[in-house]
């Protein structure tokens, strides 16, 4: 354990916590946020100290992602803290179906403002940039698209980026910026306030790890683009909050060369909220937009209105989310029944040891 001097407030403790907590646990117990996750173990931070928790010893937190708060039970006024008391309700998280399996991957928790990086280049993808709005969307959190590398191309360019991206989402807030440069990245700094904590969402070699240590004023290495297909290298491997110049918490998350959605319908649903406003008006009401008559959503499709690649990506997108959604489910229940099948194997030793 070493001190640090962070206070809770800096730390992002909000009343919606504060309300959480009992008179008993205002008094004796002490909270902390997690920063870092590592296999075996949890870096968190609490009021001026930092601590590392041996998931060995605390298995109960095993469920912890970066963002969490935890409470912990406080021995003493020198911060020393014993037993786990509970993971605190989250005010936001984010997730996905984990690569390779069935089950969610919890990405971040508590977070105020998600930015949506993307690049001035080919790593640009309508598609891709929908399906993070979707999962900021669910997690009810404010978006805000980044776009990097805007000094690789001229102002016409971005314009052209620009007009891509205004039948995303209505008012979608849109920063261009040269993350190198940190009179460019400026604006940014407005969402980064004392206490608040932001995400950087997207694919690898975006320059999400260089935008991070513009914003935090740090020089940790970062590589340079290929001149191949013009990414960036994958350089972050794990998830940690950072402090910003400004006194905000920037959480930079690892390249995402997968994102499958699960319990996501709202955000969806949201992010393609002009596909099910024109839904309404098509003849049948379980109209599938595909060749069925008097379907409003093809007729804007015709008339120019719609793109076809944003009905495309809304079907495809639903579709997995339900899918990946109740694959989930199916696994939780075999999972459930599967314990009480032991518990009711264990009982019944029992019952025959005793007669």
């Amino acid at each position: 354990m070493s001190e640090k001097q962070y206070s809770l407030s800096q730390l992002g403790w909000k009343p919606y916590f504060n309300q959480q907590l009992n008179l008993d646990e205002l008094e004796n117990c002490a909270p902390f946020r997690v920063v870092q996750v590592f296999r075996n173990r949890l870096l968190v931070w609490g009021e001026n100290v930092e601590k590392s928790i041996s998931l060995a010893e605390h298995p109960e937190l095993t469920e912890c992602t970066v963002g969490d708060w935890i409470l912990f039970s406080q021995t003493s006024e020198s911060h020393q803290t014993d037993q786990t008391i509970r993971i605190l309700e989250r005010a936001s998280f984010f997730q996905r179906k984990a690569p390779g399996s069935i089950s969610a991957q919890l990405i971040a928790a508590n977070i105020d403002t998600a930015f949506i990086v993307s690049s001035c280049n080919q790593d640009f993808n309508l598609s891709r940039i929908e399906r993070y709005l979707a999962l900021a969307k669910e997690a009810q959190t404010e978006a805000v698209l980044v776009l990097t590398k805007s000094d690789l191309v001229d102002q016409e360019q971005q314009y052209a980026y620009l007009d891509q991206l205004n039948d995303l989402q209505p008012h979608l807030m849109v920063v261009l910026v040269n993350a190198l440069d940190p009179e460019s990245c400026k604006p940014l700094l407005d969402w980064y306030k004392t206490g608040q904590t932001c995400v950087l969402l997207g694919s690898s070699g975006v320059g999400k790890t260089t935008l991070t240590n513009t914003l935090c004023a740090t020089e940790e290495k970062t590589a340079p683009i290929r001149e191949d297909d013009s990414k960036g290298r994958h350089t972050t491997t794990a998830r940690a909050l950072f402090f910003t110049q400004s006194g905000g918490l920037i959480l930079d998350c690892p390249g995402m060369r997968e994102l499958q959605l699960t319990d996501c319908e709202e955000g969806v649903k949201a992010v393609f909220d002009d596909i099910q406003q024109l839904a309404l008006k098509c003849k049948f009401s379980d109209c599938q937009h595909q060749l069925e008559p008097k379907c409003a959503v093809q007729a804007a499709i015709v008339a120019g209105t719609l793109d076809e690649r944003r009905l495309v990506n809304y079907q495809k997108m639903l579709n997995e989310q339900t899918r990946n959604t109740m694959s989930l489910a199916e696994s939780h229940q075999k999972d459930r029944e599967f314990g009480k099948l032991i518990k009711s194997s264990q009982q019944l030793k029992k019952t025959t040891r005793e007669t």
